[in-house]
């Protein structure tokens, strides 16, 4: 996510924490560096003047000057600041959803065609779902994609949520009505309506959902913007703040851009916070906006709180208790149990998906790592696992030759495979032992030997 930024920036942040005092002439150098980072990840040029004008007015004043560690407050006027460039400054209820009203609240959301917006109202409905307990119902406008309404009803139906059918041949405004209808009817607490893109910008689409807009009065208004539009998301972005009350910016394939820097911009060009962002494909890739660790992220510093609450999401805390007592109670970590530390990191984001939210000293340490091999391995691994019976799970001292070659065969590996997986399952084994004794910094030194990739 904005890569580049990040490592360019990681770098000034670096220089900047090792000055032990600040001069004219090396503030301005490092500023330079940043305004240069933010330009080539596609930050807007008046964002970038805005935010360099405010850091360099900060940087000179009496809190970075007076400090005793100089270098260390500058890093921290560049994180205020750009947290604020991203939305910080708008208060932090500014990136909730409102519900303030009579059910159903409605949130209507907007863009161009092919920047997810189809995807991220699933999404959408996914979260509100299950992270804010809402009964939701979606519903497509779309009338011109042939295939947006099943698409719709295909996603909605994956995450569990309520699908208002529609027809090519019905009038958006009418569907946003009938459908607001039902929500009604049904007690449904959001209705999110998704509407037509174009692949510009025309006339047409403005007057239409600004139509589809006055009939329903919804309660957010989204943008949703590919990360990936570069400048273009600006002069998209000043088009349908102009013709709509927008209420927040949704970005998408955030995880599809090293650069993705014109999504910052976003905000500037609107004036709106941006509520959510797209991090990966997945129907649960999307994330509640936090200005303020978004700006630790790409400084490099990390996103921990993030880490905590993907951790939170896809550990079974229940299975957990019961593996550290089982451990506890001197029983023997085995296949079964194995298999559902690997599940469970799946369910986290893999390990590109964690590493992302590592400060930059532990991403650069993990940099000759092949992330997208390793969660290869570790799927293969699984599949030898699947494909043992369950005496050979429970007791995995039993997998000798012929055994081998079977579990091989069934897995469609060779049989190195499974002597490489026994050999990373017996490592972990051994770090269980240790973990009896509460030897937490232990695990964490053979969690490098042991993760496929990590050597």
């Amino acid at each position: 996510m904005l890569d580049n930024l990040t490592q360019r920036l990681a770098k000034v942040v670096k220089t900047m924490r090792g000055e032990a005092r600040l001069t004219e002439a090396n503030t301005a150098e490092m500023l330079r560096e940043v305004r240069m980072a933010l330009l080539e990840a596609d930050v807007a040029l008046p964002a970038v003047r805005e935010f360099i004008a405010k850091v360099k007015e900060k940087a000179l004043g009496e809190e970075v000057i007076g400090s005793l560690s100089p270098g260390q407050a500058l890093v921290g006027v560049v994180q205020r600041e750009l947290a604020a460039l991203m939305g910080a400054d708008l208060g932090p209820d500014a990136t909730q959803l409102s519900f303030a009203q009579q059910p159903p609240a409605i949130i209507l959301m907007a863009g161009l065609q092919g920047v997810g917006k189809t995807t991220t109202t699933g999404k959408l409905a996914k979260y509100l779902k299950e992270q804010k307990k809402k009964k939701v119902l979606t519903v497509s406008a779309d009338v011109y994609r042939p295939a947006a309404i099943a698409q719709l009803e295909s996603v909605t139906k994956q995450v569990g949520a309520d699908f208002f059918p529609t027809t090519a041949s019905d009038k958006p405004v009418d569907i946003a009505k009938n459908a607001l209808d039902w929500a009604k009817k049904h007690y449904h607490d959001v209705l999110i309506i998704d509407t037509a893109g174009r692949l510009g910008i025309d006339e047409a689409m403005m007057q239409e959902i600004a139509a589809v807009h006055a009939a329903v009065n919804p309660v957010e208004t989204l943008f949703v913007v590919d990360a990936m539009l570069g400048q273009d998301a600006i002069n998209t972005a000043k088009a349908f703040n102009d013709a709509l009350p927008l209420t927040g910016v949704v970005l998408t394939k955030l995880d599809g851009d090293s650069r993705g820097g014109a999504a910052l911009s976003v905000r500037h060009v609107t004036g709106k916070p941006i509520k959510f962002a797209g991090v990966s494909e997945k129907l649960d890739g999307l994330e509640a906006f936090d200005p303020t660790r978004m700006a630790n992220r790409v400084l490099g510093m990390g996103d921990i709180l993030a880490l905590v609450e993907e951790a939170r999401k896809g550990v079974d805390a229940e299975a957990a208790t019961e593996l550290a007592n089982k451990i506890k109670g001197g029983g023997k970590f085995d296949m079964n149990d194995f298999k559902a530390q690997l599940t469970q990191m799946k369910k986290m984001g893999g390990m590109s998906g964690l590493l992302d939210k590592l400060p930059a000293q532990f991403q650069q340490a993990a940099a000759g790592a092949n992330m997208d091999q390793a969660e290869k391995q570790v799927r293969r691994m699984v599949g030898i696992i699947d494909s043992m019976t369950a005496l050979e799970r429970a007791k995995p001292e039993l997998i000798k030759a012929n055994r081998k070659r079977r579990i091989a065969a069934g897995a469609g590996v060779q049989v190195q495979e499974v002597n490489r997986m026994l050999n990373q399952f017996e490592q972990m084994q051994t770090m269980m032992k240790k973990l009896k004794g509460g030897g937490l910094m232990k695990m964490m030194r053979g969690m490098k030997g042991m993760m496929p990739g990590m050597r």
